[in-house]
């Protein structure tokens, strides 16, 4: 659907969790009042999915109704930044943390009065630290409903911080990716580590360490640059690093670094960003350090990936793959998954098995502890296969399948079906050594010009009690008739209207009938029992090889 237009009078827009939030209600009462009343303002800008209303024709309203509350002084500045900002509020952001740490100083040229004013009022009454994180979750709120990956989602921040588990104080963190510091700031204690991050877009990189250094983080360090092109922290090894990075880009350098030397699994190809970004962190671990990245599920199972993907098995290098709940990714429902890497202090270090998880049936916002079905230890050689298939999902299953009552219970249905097949075919005897087409004949035109058959899909069907259907179907698959259907270039087309059938009477009709639809039964159960077979084979090959299944006796 196209977006609403803008707003005429260009005065600042709100979204419905705004107006929530102004008259003290849950973003469900808005969508009621939108449902309810007619005179509710219509939508001046934004999307379909993410309409924008006018801010003074919404508090008209919201007096009118005598729903309304008096606006606080917070929101009045996220209104006066979003009406000079619009959609490059993260420069707005960034300029009023600028403006707190500066305190009475200057402001910068691009904040507009109001604003100004509104921050020095806030900054007398309350900590400009937990002002700015206010602000910030304002942002992160409207971008993950507009289905941005501008930042990384809560719910991926509450993934990262479950699996990472434990942190040292003294520990070294880094993302290479900071964005606005979403991951950066969170994962581990709050005071203790030392936390060092790098960030492409100059504003978002600004705004992350204003945000750290107001919340008095001194420990923080922040770099601008491209991370792959232009790495500013070269010699940093540190004890963990979490990373959300750019996805699906094809521009990620590839032809400027084909020899670096942190490509140690392997060059990526230029479809391949997402594994660059991981040879990246992986560069800058530390000996038994760990890094916990963000990945599409696709990144799993992609043939360019796969001879990177078995390096990272090969080396003992990956320890877990957890795929998260679709919905758990701001831009869309698709499933992601977290790579949990370490690098191995010494060769007997490395890891033997992979602990796949898979939490794809999980709600987004219900626990993240896997269930004792949900999770699988798959040795190394297991996944060395031709794919290298790291998708949680299809080792968790394989993991949990009961592989003796499978394999019994197909081995039950081959054997009936094989009896099934032998009984079937239809008893014959010699006949008299001439083709039955070499006698009288009559052509299907003919009988469909007597109204006796008519022409259905994808064969002939008889309408009348003088003619059997089995009969006339059988004859048609024969030889003579096949001749006439295969074209000079060896293609195969069955020709109803120029096929001939003998002539014959009615009772002899239903004998040849029968015999052909007994040899019909018994080529559809033939392929019935070749199918079974290569499962039964597959499953028992499968099974003697995982030790799921051993000889008998």
């Amino acid at each position: 659907m196209a977006d609403h237009p803008a707003s005429p009078v260009g005065g600042p827009l709100v979204t419905g969790s705004e107006i929530a939030r102004l008259a003290g209600v849950t973003r469900a009462a808005v969508s009621n009042w939108r449902r309810r009343y007619e005179d509710f303002p219509s939508p001046a800008g934004g999307g379909a999915n993410s309409p924008l209303f006018d801010l003074a024709a919404v508090q008209t309203w919201l007096d009118k109704q005598r729903k309304g509350q008096d606006v606080s002084v917070e929101v009045q500045l996220w209104q006066a930044l979003r009406a000079t900002y619009g959609d490059h509020m993260i420069g707005g952001l960034a300029d009023v943390a600028q403006l707190f740490a500066g305190a009475k100083g200057e402001a910068p040229e691009a904040l507009p009065t109001d604003a100004v004013r509104l921050v020095r009022q806030l900054s007398e009454s309350g900590s400009p630290g937990d002002v700015v994180n206010a602000l910030t979750e304002r942002f992160t709120d409207s971008v993950r409903r507009a289905g941005s990956d501008q930042v990384t989602s809560p719910r991926i921040v509450q993934a990262v911080r479950h699996f990472v588990s434990e942190v040292p104080a003294d520990a070294t963190l880094f993302d290479p990716a900071c964005g606005i510091g979403t991951l950066l700031l969170t994962v581990g204690p709050e005071h203790g580590p030392t936390r060092y991050g790098q960030e492409a877009d100059a504003r978002s990189a600004r705004f992350a360490q204003l945000r750290a250094d107001l919340t008095g983080r001194a420990d923080v360090a922040i770099a601008t640059g491209d991370s792959l092109r232009d790495d500013r922290w070269p010699d940093l090894k540190a004890d963990l690093v979490v990373c959300d990075p750019p996805v699906g880009s094809t521009d990620w350098g590839r032809e400027d670094l084909l020899l670096d030397p942190r490509w140690e699994l392997g060059t990526p190809s230029r479809a391949e960003g997402e594994l660059a970004w991981l040879q990246h962190a992986y560069a800058h671990t530390a000996p038994g350090g760990r890094v916990l990245m963000v990945m599409p599920a696709s990144v799993a199972y992609r043939k360019a990936g796969r001879r990177i993907r078995a390096e990272l098995v090969r080396r003992g290098i990956l320890t877990d793959v957890i795929a998260l709940p679709p919905g758990s990714a701001a831009s869309h429902a698709l499933p992601v998954h977290l790579w949990h890497l370490r690098r191995p202090q010494s060769p007997d270090d490395a890891v033997s098995r992979v602990r796949m998880v898979d939490l794809t049936a999980n709600d987004p916002d219900g626990p993240l502890e896997p269930g004792p079905d949900q999770t699988a230890d798959v040795p190394l050689i297991e996944l060395l296969d031709d794919a290298v298939d790291l998708t949680p999902g299809r080792h968790v299953e394989e993991s949990h399948r009961d592989y003796v009552t499978e394999y019994r219970a197909l081995r039950r249905e081959l054997a009936e079906q094989v009896w099934l097949l032998a009984d079937l075919l239809p008893t014959l005897m010699g006949g008299i050594g001439l083709s039955a087409l070499e006698g009288p004949s009559v052509s299907v035109a003919d009988l469909a010009r007597a109204g006796l058959v008519e022409y259905g899909d994808p064969e002939p069907v008889s309408v009348s009690d003088q003619l059997d259907t089995d009969y006339l179907q059988g004859f048609l698959r024969s030889a003579a008739n096949t001749r006439r259907s295969t074209s000079a270039s060896g293609s195969y087309r069955l020709d109803g209207k120029g096929a001939r059938i003998p002539q014959m009477d009615i009772a002899e009709q239903r004998r040849y009938g029968a015999a052909f639809r007994a040899l019909q039964e018994f080529e559809e159960r033939a392929k019935k029992v070749a199918e079974l077979s290569k499962q039964a084979a597959a499953l028992a090959r499968d099974g003697l090889g995982n030790g799921a299944l051993a000889p008998g006796d």
